[in-house]
């Protein structure tokens, strides 16, 4: 057996499937299916929020992004609206009848959005902070974990073994680029990691290409890559006017150029026979 035991395919032979019901479908992540969760890198406001979440679900979007605790290297950033932002994501939730994803930074603020969000997100930061990864074990609800700016694929998924072993076997894996010497992109996206994660685990997996790249431009071909490589989905953050976004607007597609990058993945996952 891997270290990893729980996560491997030894133990578990069978894709993980994950369902989430929402008000307008469910919606399925895991192999066979192509899954795009999308939305600004933070929830900035009530107006700005609720146009763009109608605009991406008309565009077909499954899951929406909806950050409200952002997780920033300086501490003079805008670190997300905080719990005052819960009431937008409620309000987009029962608009569009789309599920939710945001970011989980502190066991503290498990009581504030274990009801209201529809998957809970480890950012990379997090990704081994082991108090927060058992507690996400004892709950009933999808999480993902995003993979540290400079794990291993072992420590990776050693990280998803916390939240298996703890009860919980709805994880999802996310890669989202990993720190290297290359100075050009943000990070370095590992697709070789989507196609050996394919092997390893049966847990689904998505690749989030916007802050693997931080830049817009890279954001298409990336995807495109990903999925090619057998990715379950993609992630990517999309603003109304990514110049003024308070948080990574130079890796925010437009919603135009979001709906160029989504008629590109529904072609690639058509000639996989994903379901979309």
């Amino acid at each position: 057996m891997k270290p990893f035991m729980l996560a491997s395919r030894e133990y578990k032979p069978e894709d993980t499937i994950i369902e989430i019901s929402s008000s307008a479908k469910k919606v399925f992540l895991g192999e066979g299916y192509c899954t795009i969760i999308a939305g600004p890198c933070a929830v900035e406001g009530a107006e700005q929020y609720l146009s763009l979440a109608r605009i991406l679900a008309d565009l077909g979007v499954h899951i929406l992004r909806a950050g409200i605790f952002k997780p920033r290297t300086s501490p003079y950033s805008f670190k997300g609206l905080g719990s005052e932002g819960m009431d937008i994501v409620d309000q987009a939730r029962m608009i569009t009848g789309l599920p939710v994803i945001t970011e989980i930074m502190d066991v503290r603020d498990l009581e504030l959005l274990h009801d209201r969000v529809d998957i809970l997100q480890v950012g990379s930061r997090n990704m081994q902070n082991f108090t927060l990864l058992e507690e996400m074990g004892r709950i009933k609800r999808p999480i993902m974990l995003k993979r540290g700016l400079s794990a291993t694929i072992e420590e990776w998924l050693l990280a998803a073994e916390y939240i298996l072993n703890g009860g919980n076997e709805q994880v999802i894996l996310c890669e989202r680029g990993i720190r290297t010497f290359e100075p050009y992109t943000r990070n370095t996206v590992d697709i070789g990691a989507v196609a050996l994660l394919k092997q390893l685990s049966h847990l689904p997996i998505i690749v989030d290409p916007s802050h693997a790249t931080g830049r817009w431009r890279m954001v298409a071909p990336v995807a495109r890559a990903a999925i090619a490589a057998g990715a379950d989905g993609i992630m990517v953050e999309v603003h109304q006017n990514p110049d003024k976004a308070l948080s990574d607007g130079k890796q925010s597609l437009t919603p135009e150029n979001f709906a160029s990058l989504r008629d590109q993945i529904l072609k690639l996952a058509e000639l996989d026979n994903k379901k979309i």
